[in-house]
């Protein structure tokens, strides 16, 4: 199983918000930006600031897919 952040980018879309508005309302770094993108892993801390921002939930943003060989 991997995490994918493709619902947080939908969520973003949906709100007409960038990526980089998404930063500076968190005050998350680029480098977590570039994690989330390549869907790698993040702290918590970044995952709670994205969800205070958006005032969502951990589950709104992201969600656990099986790998293909499974």
């Amino acid at each position: 199983m991997h995490i994918s952040y493709m619902k947080l980018w939908h969520l973003l879309l949906d709100r007409k918000m960038t990526k980089k508005s998404l930063r500076e309302q968190t005050g998350i770094s680029t480098a977590s930006i570039a994690k989330l993108n390549k869907g790698e892993n993040v702290t918590t801390d970044v995952l709670v600031r994205i969800c205070t921002a958006l005032n969502c939930d951990l589950w709104d943003i992201m969600e656990l897919v099986p790998d293909e060989n499974e």
